[in-house]
């Protein structure tokens, strides 16, 4: 007997045994998912030593010639077309022209490639367009993201047929169709694999012909654009109880396109979003007959539905929510530093007070780094990846980061958040809040279930070879394979923990960096943790098993440290690719802090809580043998990072770049707030000379001769733009309440006796 069969024999295979009745089979749909999309920089961190000369290499997301002047015309002429104030309470919708605008320009048809009348924009230009948008209005960033992210335009590119692209694609990109996609129902929600929406086999008539078909039966809710689409797409189950396709009566979930005008659909109610008023609405089907060349992908993708769709949100998960919410970050990044620079109590600038800092501070970075991580991951998709788990997180944390900078930005804001109106420009993001949370996988599902979940599978070396072994029908198949895998993992996890090891016991300071940076010092500290949430990650799984599965609260906390890591990097390289911006450095600092302050957290809470208590000492002891660090950034680098939002200059704008300010609008309120704050800006030196001669009314300035006539007219002109910023709207009763209109039309109808009695 060989060293290798007497291995297998008497090692592996009393192993296999156990691990075969612990680790429980995958699913058809948990293999879809997990086979859909690409592994990339998430497979790089589960190895524990991330090759950060790779990623720095990397090229920077950019944009064409062609891409650029579609940013700086169509995209900033359909931002000033748009009257996010008007749309939300008066239209409910937005206006004609600028449907028609969206039509002409073709919008909706980015992603499409040029031989079907598309634009053929790049993911990075996707990104951009809705960032940009987005800032200007969320109702129109959402018109614009969706037939360019889970719209059947993305599933037709990958999975359609020749004839299926050649009739749909130029009509979509020219905006003849508008594109819905139907996957949520009231029964399947994050569970889409519960969904009771049916389709028959069976033969029906269509077009005056008997021809063998689909009978569907079907109710969507949720469905954006729903309301106004003439084409969706439409996940159901399939059946064929008389088994005219052969494969067996379950045919399992399966896409189809077909016209909404097609008999028996009915569409165009609405919902209402939180008075995001973008079209939303339900979707019906009863007893509709479609062909069978309408199934997506034709006859022979009957049945690959969930691939398709796990596939496209591979993609497009990392760009719409990310880039709405990097829009949101630094809108409330440029305004609340803005405000915080002009708006005034004690006679001071709210900015200067230490307990407005901090939370401009996280203002600050959460911009930075949303952006940053939305950047790489674009700049990913342009090289071809399709990271399923890196989407996941940027959907997850780019959303929940965008959350607490609204909710910072209106804490600071205060009454002038509150009060709504034209004059009011975080209300629609607020409101618009927990839908990011929501769409396109929840928040709690894909925190929970999905980062760590399908990334322990999806992304580690060795686990989805070692299930895939384990599930082998052939048993010494099976066994060989896991011979191989089992043992090489074993190797994996033993030099893992040397090198946590060595990186903890030193705290870092001999972990790997890459060459000619800047900041190694961040770089040396992420590889430490990334070596410390490999053993972790091992011990976890080793332990567990397919336990972790039900351990959602551990593997939320993994998938947490998993996503520092990721988020990290990301401002690391974006520091590089920016020319290393000394002015930049504390900001970076302070979210880095940040960020290993939240792996430490993350880290207490897995040993804390890990039931094999040995598993969870031994992390300790090795990785960090003087407790998990809990680092903070401190009081100067808070006020540091909140005082780039406050001094107008190149920094700021590097900060916030290509957001729409208002420009394009005769009244804006963003505008407005630029106005002030620069004008501000530009009195400062007077305003210095009044303090320090201690005199603050400005006829009095005049007559000593303290200021001349042109500064005492700037200083007017900055302070009447200041009142113009704080005051807040109010509306006659009359206008706002139809009982109160009512009532003043009784009013007036009585005599002045009518009235007094």
């Amino acid at each position: 007997m060989s060293i290798r069969e007497f291995r297998r024999d008497r090692l592996s295979k009393p192993i296999f045994g156990w691990a075969k009745g612990v680790m429980p089979p995958i699913s058809d749909t948990e293999r879809d998912a997990i086979d859909a999309g690409t592994v990339w920089w998430d497979g790089e961190i589960f190895t524990g030593t991330p090759d950060w000369d790779k990623l720095i290499a990397m090229p920077p997301a950019s944009l064409s010639s062609e891409e650029q002047a579609f940013m700086e015309g169509p995209v900033r002429e359909l931002c000033a077309m748009v009257d996010d104030w008007k749309l939300a309470w008066e239209d409910h919708d937005l206006p004609k022209p600028v449907w028609d605008f969206l039509r002409e320009k073709k919008f909706f048809g980015m992603i499409i490639p040029k031989k079907y009348g598309g634009l053929g924009f790049s993911n990075t230009a996707h990104s951009e367009v809705v960032r940009t948008i987005s800032s200007a209005s969320v109702v129109a960033g959402v018109t614009v993201m969706v037939p360019n992210s889970l719209g059947p335009g993305e599933l037709l590119m990958h999975f359609g047929t020749d004839e299926q692209r050649d009739h749909w694609l130029p009509r979509l990109a020219d905006g003849r169709e508008i594109p819905c996609f139907g996957l949520t129902s009231p029964e399947a929600g994050s569970d889409a694999a519960a969904m009771t929406d049916t389709g028959v086999v069976e033969y029906g008539e269509h077009e005056a012909s008997q021809v063998l078909g689909i009978r569907l039966n079907f109710e969507k809710r949720y469905i954006t654009l729903g309301p106004v689409a003439t084409v969706m797409g439409l996940a159901f189950k399939l059946t064929d109880p008389e088994n005219h396709l052969g494969g067996g009566a379950d045919r399992g979930i399966t896409v189809a396109l077909l016209p909404t005008s097609t008999p028996g659909v009915s569409h165009g109610d609405r919902h209402i979003p939180l008075f995001t008023h973008f079209q939303n609405g339900p979707l019906y089907g009863k007893d509709v007959f479609i062909p069978l060349d309408w199934v997506l992908g034709g006859p022979e993708r009957v049945g690959q539905g969930w691939k398709m769709l796990m596939t496209a949100l591979a993609a497009g998960r990392g760009i719409s929510l990310p880039s709405q919410s990097a829009a949101s970050a630094g809108i409330c990044a440029r305004a609340t530093g803005a405000y915080a620079r002009v708006r005034t109590q004690f006679n001071v600038p709210i900015g200067k007070f230490e307990g407005i800092q901090e939370p401009l501070a996280e203002i600050a970075a959460n911009a930075y780094q949303i952006d940053a991580a939305r950047r790489l991951t674009v700049a990913a998709l342009d090289e071809g990846h399709k990271p399923s788990v890196i989407s996941a997180i940027m959907k997850y944390h780019a959303t929940d980061r965008m959350r607490r900078s609204i909710e910072h930005a209106m804490d600071i804001h205060g009454g002038k958040a509150i009060i709504d109106g034209p004059k009011n420009y975080l209300g629609a993001q607020y409101r618009s809040v927990p839908i990011g949370i929501t769409v396109e996988g929840a928040n709690i599902l894909t925190r929970n279930l999905m980062i760590f979940g399908q990334g322990a599978i999806r992304s580690h070396p060795y686990m989805l070879k070692e299930l895939l072994a384990l599930s082998d029908d052939d048993q010494q198949r099976g066994l060989e394979e896991f011979d191989r895998q089992f043992w090489s993992h074993a190797g994996h996890s033993a030099l893992n923990a040397l090198r946590a090891f060595v990186r903890g016991w030193t705290g870092g300071l001999v972990a790997p960096a890459p060459r000619k940076v800047a900041l190694s010092s961040h770089w040396r500290q992420l590889s430490r943790y990334a070596a410390a949430f490999a053993l972790l990650s091992d011990l976890s799984l080793l332990t567990l098993g397919g336990a972790l599965k039900r351990k959602e609260m551990l593997s939320a906390r993994l998938g947490d440290i998993l996503a520092e890591l990721y988020l990290g990097a990301a401002v690391l390289k974006r520091f590089e690719d920016e020319g290393r911006q000394e002015a930049d450095r504390p900001l970076v600092d302070y979210v880095m802090v940040r960020g290993r302050q939240r792996m430490g957290v993350a880290f207490r809470g897995v040993l804390a809580n890990l039931p094999a208590r040995w598993a969870a000492w031994l992390v300790r002891a090795v990785a960090f043998p003087l407790g998990v660090p809990n680092p903070e950034p401190g009081d100067t680098e808070r006020t540091r990072a909140a005082e780039m939002l406050m001094e107008p200059g190149s920094q700021r704008d590097r900060l916030t770049p290509d957001l729409y300010l208002g420009e394009g609008h005769e009244a804006h309120a963003l505008k407005d707030l630029e106005r002030a704050f620069d004008l501000l800006a530009g009195i400062a030196p007077i305003e210095k000379k009044l303090r320090d001669a201690k005199v603050r009314e400005l006829d009095r300035a005049m007559e000593t001769g303290l200021i001349s006539a042109d500064e005492r007219r700037r200083l007017d002109e900055a302070r009447d733009a200041v009142a113009r910023v704080i005051a807040v709207d109010a509306f006659p009763m009359a206008e706002i309440s139809p009982l109160a209109a009512q009532h003043d039309r009784r009013e007036n109808r009585l005599t002045p006796r009518e009235a007094a009695e």
